[in-house]
């Protein structure tokens, strides 16, 4: 098997990648309170912004938090909590990276958090459907972006191949290349239904299209592997797809259970599964579209490097 040598560099910080690694992870559970708030209809129960009842969002009595108040304040909360996380993140970038281009995705992420926030607030005082949306979508893109970063500023990206693999991976760039655009487009179509009930048909297509192209890829990633003679970055690749694959056979199901629950089960108030599920198959969505992500990432990384490379180096000095 093949060992990774690690790029001469300074030393480096691991300071980014744990705050886009926690920025990311607190960014999931935003998403599942966000999914809560949409399942459960309680996006307007707090009617001001940027303050909750006259109060300052922060100052909120804990007491008062009950009901529908509970979720959509929470998710308030949490959501200043990752601007916060996204801010800490591009100053450490900028303090520590010496890739640019790093520094200003971290920027990036600023500007996104920032315009999600204001997205959010704009759908409580104007009550727009379209608003509320774009910033399920932007939400979407955000965790997808954070999820990069932390790839970006990991170990495996600051490695260099001793030898690379003898394979091209160009076919599994531009296979996950399609599943990206298409999982993404997904989220889109399922936030129009979410919020509009509209579009439930061309999901289910798009549901389909998405399972034969992600079965593709891992076809790809497999005969990549396989020539890549056990290389550490071909198995990365196939891991990713493989998950991949998994999470899409989940998505799959619980799509299909939270249509049961909602429309072939006995009319009533909104039960507990429902909400659940419903809930549920948008975090999936969202953990597809970061592991499609990641694994093109890695495909256009080893796309240029069929080639052996021979030249060896000393491990960076790690700073805490």
């Amino acid at each position: 098997m093949q060992t990774d040598d690690p790029i001469p560099s300074d030393s480096v910080s691991v300071w980014p990648h744990r705050l886009a690694v926690t920025t990311a992870a607190a960014t999931l559970p935003l998403l599942f309170l966000g999914g809560l708030v949409t399942s459960l209809q309680v996006g307007m129960v707090v009617p001001d912004w940027p303050t909750t009842f006259g109060y300052n969002m922060f100052l909120y009595p804990w007491s008062k938090m009950v009901g529908g108040i509970f979720y959509e304040h929470s998710h308030r909360l949490l959501g200043a909590g990752v601007g916060m996380l996204t801010l800490a993140l591009a100053a450490t970038l900028w303090a520590t990276e010496s890739r640019r281009w790093l520094a200003w995705l971290g920027t990036a992420a600023v500007v996104a958090v920032v315009v999600q926030g204001v997205l959010g607030g704009l759908r409580v005082v104007l009550i727009e459907q379209r608003i509320a949306i774009v910033h399920a979508c932007l939400a979407q893109a955000f965790f997808a972006l954070v999820a990069s970063i932390s790839l970006f500023t990991a170990a495996e990206w600051r490695i260099e191949p001793r030898r690379a693999p003898r394979t091209d991976a160009t076919k599994l760039r531009h296979f996950g290349l399609l599943n990206v655009a298409l999982i993404y487009a997904q989220l889109v179509l399922g936030a129009v239904f979410r919020h509009t009930g509209a579009g439930l048909g061309l999901h289910i297509a798009g549901a389909m299209v998405v399972f034969v192209t992600v079965f593709l890829l891992v076809d790809h990633a497999q005969e990549y592997a396989r020539q890549s003679d056990g290389h550490a970055a071909g198995t990365r690749l196939l891991r990713s797809a493989r998950t991949l694959r998994g999470l899409v056979l989940l998505q799959i199901g619980l799509g299909l259970a939270a249509y049961v629950v909602k429309y072939l089960t006995a009319a009533g108030p909104l039960s507990a599964a429902a909400v659940l599920l419903a809930t549920g198959h948008v975090i999936v969505g969202a953990l597809l579209l970061v592991t499609s992500l990641r694994c093109t990432l890695r495909a256009y990384r080893l796309s240029g490097r069929a080639h052996p490379v021979t030249e060896s180096f000393a491990a960076p000095e790690v700073r805490a």
